[in-house]
């Protein structure tokens, strides 16, 4: 009699924590394995390109208006508006990583480097978490990364995320359990 086994990827049942292309949150036994520090600020530069591509779009279509009138004298219009324009991308990548880290846990650079914000023990983080996470990064992240570093410890924390209680993982590929194995028989 001859026996293979395989994974069932189409079980329903099968236990999925939504880490998104095949991806979950390493489960071992109280181990989750820490994002590095580069992949953490790699998630965070593409994000910072694509939130100040799609600022710089909406910047651009709000100050349509102010070009006609303020015609040839547009250092007066950024002379005005002094600190507005940091305060609204500020509050815009607060926005964006609230949403996603809320959501998914993973902005879309986390994504990409499999990496995933998440409570101490690997699940979720609630919408008050997302926002104290989010706003260091978004209003103070060189004072919160230089703090981190100088008062680290050994989960990789950022200040904003010791305050919040959440860490950055990273992702491993979905490993095969005994409850999503299916063992098939030839006779």
């Amino acid at each position: 009699m001859e026996s293979t086994s395989t994974s069932n990827n189409n079980n329903p049942s099968s236990p999925s924590s939504g880490g998104g292309a095949g991806e979950e949150i390493q489960r071992s036994p109280g181990e989750i394995t820490l994002a590095s520090w580069g992949d953490r600020f790699l998630a965070w530069l593409v994000d910072f390109i694509l939130v100040s591509i799609g600022l710089a779009v909406l910047f651009a279509l709000v100050s349509i208006p102010f070009w006609f009138n303020y015609y040839g004298d547009m250092e007066r219009v950024f002379r005005d508006t002094g600190s507005l324009s940091y305060i609204i991308s500020s509050l815009g990548f607060l926005a964006y990583w609230t949403y996603f880290e809320s959501t998914t846990g993973q902005s879309i650079g986390k994504r990409l480097l499999k990496i995933k914000t998440t409570d101490m023990g690997g699940g979720k983080i609630d919408n008050k978490s997302a926002i104290i996470e989010g706003f260091g990064k978004a209003f103070l992240l060189p004072i919160d990364v230089a703090l981190g570093w100088i008062f680290t410890n050994n989960k990789r924390q950022r200040i904003f995320n010791r305050i919040s209680n959440t860490i950055v993982i990273k992702l491993k590929p979905k490993e095969l359990t005994a409850a999503e194995s299916v063992r098939y028989t030839k006779d």
